[in-house]
């Protein structure tokens, strides 16, 4: 599968725009490549060069349940638990995109934005629990289930 951006080359640098720094907009993504047997869709966007206080990566969006027949996220997406179609979303520290906010000193960091086919929709809510429980329920349901992925990664720093 691939995954894709209007907004920055795979390895470049996210634009201010979708940073805290910025406007925290939420960057458009699509994807094309997926298996015929999929039926919904994950994405993840993490920062791998911070580790929150439970060892995990920082988590910056999680989308959940994208239907099968969705190719593609469009810019700006509402702030609400449960978009129109069904898909969920979470981040560190709501239900909504967190962009990039690495500090202005010392090296960018790489966000990565993953998103993974599978051939059943997940059985997981977002309770208000802290969402690394909510993550690592959506990673523990999307076992056995995974048919492709795709990987874009961004680079950012103030």
């Amino acid at each position: 599968m691939t995954l894709t951006t209007t907004a920055w080359q795979d390895g470049g640098t996210i634009p201010a725009k979708h940073s805290q720094s910025g406007k925290d907009v939420s960057p458009p993504l699509s994807w094309s490549g997926a298996p015929d047997d999929a039926v919904s869709f994950v994405i993840v966007a993490h920062d791998l060069d911070t580790l929150t206080n439970n060892g995990d990566d920082m988590l910056h969006w999680l989308l959940w349940n994208i239907p099968k027949t969705v190719t593609a996220i469009h810019e700006g997406a509402p702030a609400m638990g449960q978009l129109p179609g069904g898909t969920r979303q979470l981040s560190g520290t709501g239900p909504y995109y967190r962009g990039p906010a690495a500090p202005a000193s010392g090296p960018a960091h790489h966000y990565v934005f993953e998103i993974y086919a599978l051939d059943a929709m997940l059985d997981v809510v977002a309770t208000g629990q802290n969402p690394g429980v909510t993550r690592a329920a959506v990673m523990s349901a999307m076992a056995g289930h995974i048919r492709g992925k795709g990987v874009l990664v961004g680079l950012y720093k103030k």
